[in-house]
C-alpha cells in the first residue's frame, strides 16, 4: 500500500492551506476538518490491513507486514503535516503539547531500538529459510533413499533447534552503545547525535528487553480529553498508538532478544471510530500469542516460521520411522508436505529482503521526522524566550 492519491491531496490541501492568509475562526474550522480526514485515512488504512487477513495474506504474513509498515508510512507522513506544516512553532511548545511531543520523541527512540532488533531477526528467519530450502533438496531427489533422508534430517534438527531460540540470543553477544534515549525534553546534543542513526548496524546489550521496551512505549498512552480531543494532542496521541502497535507487531511476529512477559493488551478506547480495526487485530494477535505461550514454543508469530515448524515436525517423524524403500502412501504425502514447504520458501525469498529494507526504512524515515520535530521545537522554543 503506497502513499496513495488520497495521501497526496491531503498533504497537498494543508500545504496551499497554511500559505493562504485566513480568519481565525476560519482557520479553527480548517484544522478541525484536517484532523477528521487523518483520523478517516488511518481507520481506512487499518480496516485495509484487516480485511487483507481474510484474503491471500494471513496476519503477521510477510506479505502483511509489508503492508502494516507501508499503512504506517503514510500514517507518519500525514501526521507530520497535521503536526509541522505551515505551523507557527510556538503553538507545539504550549501546553499540553510540551509535554506530550517530548514524550512521542521519547517513544520515537525506543522505536528504533525495535526495529533494530526485527531487522537482526529477519535474519534468524533467513536462516531458517536456508536450513528448510536444505531439506527440500534432499526430499526432492528421487528415489528417496536412506542418504537423502540422513541430509533432510540433520537439516530438520537443526531447524528445530533454531526455531526454540525464541529469545533470538544469536544476538545477544555484544554491547550496544546507546546514543540518545535520555527522559524529559530534547536537547541540542540530542539532535546532534542523529547522524549515529543512519544504519542498522549497532547490537542490542545484553540487558535489552523487546517485551521491557514495547512495555516502556505504551507507558503513559492515554487518549486526550475535553478541548484537548479537538486539537493538536489528537493526532500526537493517534501516532504514538500507531507506532506502539506496529513496533508490537513486529515484536510479536519476527524473533527478538527477551520477549518473555511481552503485553498482550495495551489500552485504546474502543469507542474511537479510527481504532476499531486495529483492535480486532491487537486482540487477534495477542491470542495467538497466548497460544504460542502455553505451548512454550515463542519463535515468533510469522505466518511461514509457524508452518515451516508444523511441516518439519510432521517430517522429522518421517525421517525417524522411514526405511527404504518407504511406503508408496507416507511418501506421496511427504511429496505434498515438501512441496508447501518449498512455496514457503519461495516466499520467505522473494519477501524477507523486501521486509528488512522497510523496516530501514521506518527507521531512516522516523529519525528524520524526529529531527525535524526538535528542530520547530527549538525554533518555537526561542521564540518564546523573552528578549533582553
Amino acid at each position: 500500500m503506497r502513499a496513495t492519491d488520497n495521501q497526496g491531496s491531503f498533504l497537498n490541501r494543508i500545504s496551499i492551506r497554511r500559505n493562504q492568509v485566513v480568519s481565525m475562526d476560519g482557520n479553527h474550522e480548517q484544522e478541525l476538518e484536517d484532523l477528521d480526514l487523518f483520523q478517516k485515512h488511518v481507520a481506512d488504512r487499518f480496516s485495509d490491513l484487516l480485511s487483507s487477513t481474510s484474503d491471500d495474506d494471513s496476519v503477521l504474513s510477510i506479505a502483511w507486514l509489508r503492508k502494516l509498515l507501508d499503512a504506517f508510512l503514510c500514517c507518519e507522513a500525514e501526521f507530520k503535516a497535521v503536526l509541522l506544516m505551515g505551523r507557527d512553532p510556538s503553538q507545539i511548545s504550549k501546553p499540553p503539547l510540551d509535554r506530550l511531543v517530548p514524550e512521542f520523541l521519547d517513544r520515537v527512540v525506543k522505536a528504533l531500538d525495535v526495529c533494530n532488533a526485527a531487522a537482526h531477526g529477519v535474519e534468524s528467519v533467513r536462516h531458517y529459510q536456508k536450513l528448510a530450502e536444505i531439506v527440500v533438496a534432499a526430499f526432492e531427489q528421487k528415489p528417496i533413499g536412506d542418504g537423502q533422508v540422513r541430509r533432510a534430517k540433520k537439516a530438520l534438527n537443526s531447524l528445530m533447534l533454531t526455531l526454540e531460540d525464541k529469545e533470538g540470543s544469536t544476538h545477544k553477544s555484544a554491547e550496544r552503545t546507546w546514543s540518545f534515549g535520555r527522559r524529559g525534553a530534547p536537547s541540542n546534543k540530542d539532535r546532534s547525535t542523529a547522524g549515529n542513526f543512519r544504519s542498522l548496524s549497532w547490537t542490542m546489550s545484553k540487558g535489552w528487553s523487546a517485551a521491557k521496551q514495547i512495555q516502556a512505549m505504551s507507558a503513559n498512552l492515554v487518549a486526550p480529553r475535553g478541548g484537548e480531543s479537538s486539537g493538536l494532542a489528537l493526532p500526537v496521541y493517534i501516532m504514538s498508538t500507531i507506532m506502539v502497535f506496529v513496533m508490537w507487531a513486529l515484536v510479536a511476529a519476527i524473533p527478538c532478544q527477551e520477549r518473555n512477559g511481552l503485553l498482550t493488551h495495551f489500552p485504546v478506547p474502543r469507542q474511537l471510530g479510527w481504532a476499531q480495526s486495529m483492535i480486532v487485530l491487537q486482540d487477534r494477535i495477542a491470542e495467538e500469542w497466548k497460544k504460542k505461550k502455553e505451548k512454550n514454543k515463542l519463535a515468533g508469530l510469522l505466518e511461514e516460521t509457524q508452518r515451516l515448524e508444523r511441516l518439519g515436525l510432521s517430517l522429522i517423524e518421517f525421517s525417524d520411522s522411514f526405511q527404504f524403500p518407504g511406503e508408496a502412501e507416507r511418501l506421496e504425502e511427504v511429496a505434498a508436505q515438501v512441496s508447501e514447504l518449498s512455496e514457503i520458501c519461495k516466499k520467505m525469498e522473494e519477501g524477507l529482503v523486501p521486509l528488512q529494507q522497510q523496516i530501514r526504512e521506518v527507521f531512516h524515515r522516523v529519525v528524520r521526522s524526529r529531527t525535524e520535530i526538535l528542530d520547530v521545537l527549538d525554533q518555537g522554543g526561542k521564540m518564546s524566550a523573552p528578549t533582553m
